[in-house]
Formats: C-alpha cells, sequence, structure tokens
C-alpha cells in the first residue's frame, strides 16, 4: 500500500501512520503542524517508506504535486477541538470542509480514488436514538464542527457519485490515549498538576460520554478497510459503554491520589455544541470482527499515564 496521510504528525493520524509503516506500507505524511507534532514521529521516521511533507490543505498547488503515485488517501487532517468553533467561525469551514474539498479534488486530479475520512459521532447531532445507529437521521446541527464534518461527508459521498471514489467514513466517539492532546483528561490533568485542591469541570457532571482508545480505533479503521468494500461505507466507532464526566473525574483523581473539591460551570451542557449524552449503536463494525479491547476506564488511566510521563505536551498543546 502506498498510503498518503493528511494530519499525519496530529494524535490519530500519527498512530494510523505507525501501524501502517508495521505493515509494510510506504507512507507520506501531508501536515502543516499547526496542531501536530513532530515528536509523535519520531518513530516513524526510523522506519523505510517514511516521508514528510510539511503543507496546508489550503496550498492546493502544493497538495495536487504530493498526491500521484498513492493508491489511498487516510484524511486526518482538521480542526477537532468543539469548544472553540464559536470564537473562530471560519476555522471549521476552512480546515475541515475546504480542506476536505481540496483533498477531493486532488484526488481526483491524481487519479486516486480511495479515501478514509475521520469524522465524528457529532454529525448527529442531539439525537433520540440510544445507542445511535448510522442509519439515524441527522437533526439540527448542534456545533460549527458538527456541521462542518457532515459537509465534509456530502462532498465525499457525491464524488464516490460522481468520480468513481470509494470511501470509508468513520464516525468516532471521543478518542483518547497516548499522543492526546485536548479533551476532559487533558484539561483535568493539567488543572490538577497547578493545583491538586481544586477542579473545575464544564458543565454539571451528569454528561454522559463514550471514549475509545486510539489503539482500538486505528484497529477498527483497517479492519473496515479490510473487510468493506462498497463504494460508501459508513462505520460508528466507539464502546458498548458510557461513562458520566464525574465517573471520569473519580478516576483520574484517585489515580493521581488527590480529592480536589469539584467546581461546576454550566447546566447540563458544558458549552454550546456539546451534546449531553453520546452513545454510538457500533454493531456494523463488529459485524467484521472487531471489538474495543480496552474499557473507558483503563484508556483513560492510560492517557493520564502518558501525560504524566510527557509533561511537555501539556503546555505546548496548551498553547495552541
Amino acid at each position: 500500500m502506498r498510503a498518503f496521510v493528511t494530519g499525519g504528525a496530529g494524535f490519530i493520524g500519527s498512530h494510523v501512520v505507525d501501524r501502517l509503516l508495521a505493515d509494510g506500507a510506504t507512507v507520506t505524511i501531508y501536515d502543516n503542524l499547526s496542531t501536530g507534532f513532530r515528536e509523535f514521529l519520531d518513530d516513524a521516521r526510523l522506519r523505510p517508506g517514511f516521508t514528510l511533507i510539511e503543507g496546508d490543505l489550503l496550498d492546493t498547488e502544493r497538495l495536487k504535486r504530493a498526491l500521484p503515485g498513492h493508491d489511498v488517501v487516510f484524511h486526518f487532517a482538521a480542526n477537532a477541538d468543539v469548544r472553540f468553533g464559536l470564537d473562530q467561525p471560519r476555522q471549521d469551514l476552512e480546515q475541515n470542509t475546504i480542506g476536505t474539498f481540496n483533498v477531493l479534488d486532488a484526488l481526483r486530479s491524481a487519479e486516486v480514488r480511495r479515501i478514509v475520512f475521520s469524522s465524528t459521532g457529532s454529525v448527529y447531532g442531539e439525537p433520540h436514538v440510544f445507542p445511535t445507529p448510522e442509519t439515524a437521521p441527522f437533526p439540527i446541527q448542534t456545533s460549527l464542527y458538527g456541521a462542518s464534518k457532515v459537509a465534509a461527508e456530502g462532498l465525499i459521498t457525491a464524488h464516490c457519485e460522481g468520480f468513481g471514489f470509494q470511501a470509508w467514513i468513520f464516525r468516532f466517539v471521543s478518542i483518547l490515549g497516548e499522543r492526546y492532546t485536548h479533551g476532559h483528561v487533558f484539561d483535568f490533568v493539567k488543572a490538577l498538576l497547578a493545583d491538586p485542591h481544586h477542579l473545575p469541570i464544564l458543565g454539571d457532571g451528569r454528561q454522559r460520554k463514550s471514549y475509545l482508545h486510539v489503539g482500538d480505533c486505528v484497529e477498527a479503521i483497517l479492519t473496515a478497510l479490510a473487510g468493506a468494500d462498497g463504494r460508501v461505507n459508513v462505520f460508528n466507532l466507539g464502546t458498548e459503554e458510557y461513562c458520566t464526566v464525574d465517573d471520569s473525574a473519580g478516576w483520574i483523581c484517585e489515580h493521581l491520589g488527590v480529592k480536589p473539591e469539584r467546581q461546576y460551570s454550566g447546566g447540563r451542557r458544558g458549552w454550546i455544541g456539546d451534546s449531553p449524552f453520546i452513545f454510538l449503536d457500533c454493531s456494523r463494525i463488529q459485524t467484521l470482527g472487531w471489538k474495543p479491547k480496552l474499557s473507558i476506564r483503563d484508556g483513560i488511566l492510560r492517557t493520564v499515564d502518558f501525560l504524566m510521563s510527557h509533561r511537555w505536551l501539556l503546555e505546548r498543546a496548551a498553547r495552541r
């Protein structure tokens, strides 16, 4: 396989890169390093078949020059932090939607027809069916991030119909694990290191969420790529469980040996677009033989251990 990975220096993308190289693929990473880190590629750059191109998805000419000669594109470059979409409304449009169109246009020019896309469970907004299946109707969107991913999915499926592309679209719950750079575990660990006596929590702590470890996520992606061969293949990725934010806070505090006062802000939602209940039906990917190996609790604690042993990431990622 000759793979092209956008966002390959990022959290999920760098794990995909490692796995592809370990499996013998030739891999080109295309990343502007705005949220990714060179350090995430330290192991990958030691393997044969590794190439890093520093480039932006908005640089269409550079992107079109880089793509020919590849078999498949893993498109993971995106703005992935839902919380700050209203602060920079154009960011989700440019990085998620326009960036995806530019990738598709470059694929068409290079006559590459296979794309693997990281979407999100946020496309379901605040659904009424739980666990939420891939066939659930899309409700009114509640975040610019979710809206940008819905638009990107639409562009991909239209290219599949119009230009003969083949797509694998993955709607994730929140992914965590090694190289994790944003989200509640990151925020809690950083806050507790600064002040172990107080823990700020966005929302009322009763939001119910599902999480998936990045290793299980990558395994699911490659399982689907090998086992599903339709024109458009859509999969939810998550676990068969969920926890409350308070549950997660309790596990983290116990693991770190602290007993802070919890300070809540907001009501049922931590921010605009924060769905109070996320729980996806993942039976479709399970029919291909995949199941997560780690529980939510184990994934959270592995993330805490990684952040505690890589404190430089807590500082550098927080500044971006």
